[in-house]
């Protein structure tokens, strides 16, 4: 897998200004379902086919809402410190979804996207990526009442 996300890469990291489509709805929903299945390739590829479609600006968008669905609704507005004990001795994928969860829960989209860029740069999208998929099915089975 360490050859995935390739078009996400690839692209410029200035393009995080586009708007969420109808499109979006259908990769989280894909992320989500192959996660929930396990389906690490499925998960790979709905980013992959965001990233294709919309560059950096729909995997960004597709992690972005599932930090939504893993944060949940009706959180009060900020500032919030979410606390994660042992966060620096986290592997860099853990840490980098910590703070991401962070920044939505704040509402940072700027902390948000200098994560996201720095992920790239740091070659460590995929994994992070695939992280908060992991994430966000556990956080939505946790929620569900199936704790996996």
């Amino acid at each position: 897998m360490t050859d995935t996300l390739r078009t996400v890469e690839g692209q410029p990291d200035d393009v995080f200004d586009t708007a969420r489509g109808s499109a979006l709805v259908d990769d989280v929903a894909l992320v989500l379902r192959s996660a929930l299945a396990g389906d690490g390739d499925g998960v790979v590829d709905a980013f992959d086919k965001a990233a294709t479609r919309s560059g950096v600006v729909g995997a960004y968008e597709v992690a972005w809402s599932l930090a939504g669905a893993t944060v949940g609704d009706g959180i009060a507005l900020g500032p919030w410190r979410l606390e994660f004990p042992g966060i620096d001795e986290a592997t860099y994928d853990k840490r980098w979804v910590a703070r991401f969860l962070s920044a939505y829960a704040n509402a940072d989209e700027d902390s948000a996207e200098a994560l996201f860029g720095a992920a790239i740069a740091d070659g460590k999208l995929p994994q992070c990526l695939m992280t908060l998929a992991g994430s966000a099915v556990a956080t939505l089975r946790h929620r569900d009442g199936r704790a996996r």
